[in-house]
């Protein structure tokens, strides 16, 4: 674990976020698919589960992938200042379920979009203040639009979680070699 607890936890699960819309294919299709990305990463507080909520959560998806592809450090700041501000975030150390202190950014009451870029927020700003940008990585494979967080000690990590992108490089490689000693 590189950041806090609750900080890689809010970074795996924006990664995931992000990575829900890949191309055309989104897998955020009706609110049932949201409410099991959220049982899926734990998320606790108020679900409306409407149409209107889904859409708000997919909305996010683009700011929150703007910090990936931000050319610099001030427009992922810009982009996390936005989203501090838009959520009204308003951070407090809280523990529950099986998680030890942490901080929470708004009300478990708050609405779902609102909590989700709080905590995204929040998970980024450690991410800037510590100068790891560059942790936030796209997908090494050519035919993947997928985004990774790499919290690897040595930031050695290149291919996402999203399907077998790194396997899948491995074996053509493997296979170039092979033809390439004309074995």
């Amino acid at each position: 674990m590189y950041f806090a607890h609750d900080t890689d936890h809010a970074l795996v699960t924006t990664t995931a976020l992000v990575n829900t819309l890949l191309g055309d294919d989104d897998s955020l299709s009706d609110p049932a698919a949201l409410n099991d990305f959220l049982d899926e990463y734990e998320f606790t507080g108020r679900r409306d589960l409407s149409d209107v909520e889904l859409q708000q959560v997919r909305g996010l998806r683009r700011s929150l992938r703007g910090v990936w592809d931000a050319a610099d450090e001030t427009v992922a700041v810009d982009i996390v200042n936005r989203m501090l501000l838009d959520s009204n975030a308003r951070p407090r150390l809280t523990r529950h379920d099986r998680w030890d202190w942490h901080l929470h950014v708004t009300a478990a009451d708050d609405p779902l979009t609102d909590r989700i870029a709080a905590e995204a927020a929040m998970a980024l700003v450690d991410v800037i203040r510590v100068g790891d940008l560059d942790r936030l990585k796209h997908c090494a494979a050519p035919d993947c639009d997928a985004v990774l967080i790499d919290l690897s000690r040595n930031r050695s990590r290149r291919y996402c979680d999203t399907g077998n992108c790194g396997n899948r490089a491995n074996v053509a490689a493997y296979r170039a070699r092979k033809a390439a000693s004309g074995s």
